[in-house]
């Protein structure tokens, strides 16, 4: 699992420079309705440009499972971010990618997270993205949220991967 991704990419020269900056992990916008939504061709160019070394994340809000799957192999993609309202039962429809699901939390925390992931049958996401919650957007907000609280509740989590979005600046991201 990478360590630092920078997401919202929308150039291949972000790209190059994202990898540049020790981004292991670059987010391409792949939702429509965000500001940072890239064309598929546009895509490709992004992933091409961020190298091998760089893992390319697919970022879908309540996409369809075969939409899904088509960009993944497209773009290519080495995992995909569900970052909508997608049911655990969906995992299931992705089974052959890493699947990333994010989560927009509020003040209960990882409530929502230990939720879906009780519904979860045999298949669970490869890693859950935690990220403050904003009434009108699904991501990418820059509102940080209380990340020592985060870390009391990751026991609760049950050995998966969290992967905090939440905020990160030149002043906080060394913590």
């Amino acid at each position: 699992m990478f360590r630092i991704k920078s997401c919202g990419i929308t150039t291949p020269d972000d790209a190059r420079l994202a990898a540049a900056a020790g981004a292991d992990a670059i987010g391409i916008n792949c939702y429509a309705g965000s500001k940072r939504y890239v064309e598929p061709p546009v895509a490709q160019e992004i992933a091409a440009a961020a190298g091998d070394a760089v893992a390319k994340v697919g970022v879908f809000v309540n996409a369809p499972a075969a939409e899904i799957r088509r960009l993944a192999e497209d773009i290519p993609l080495d995992s995909v971010q569900l970052h909508g309202d997608e049911p655990p039962a969906m995992l299931a429809e992705l089974a052959a990618l890493q699947v990333i699901k994010a989560f927009r939390c509020r003040d209960q925390g990882l409530a929502s997270v230990v939720r879906f992931l009780a519904e979860c049958d045999e298949l669970k996401p490869s890693a859950v993205l935690v990220d403050a919650y904003h009434h009108a957007e699904y991501g990418g907000t820059g509102i940080t949220l209380d990340w020592a609280e985060l870390v009391r509740q990751k026991s609760m989590l049950c050995h998966t991967p969290v992967i905090r979005a939440t905020g990160l600046t030149s002043e906080n991201v060394t913590a």
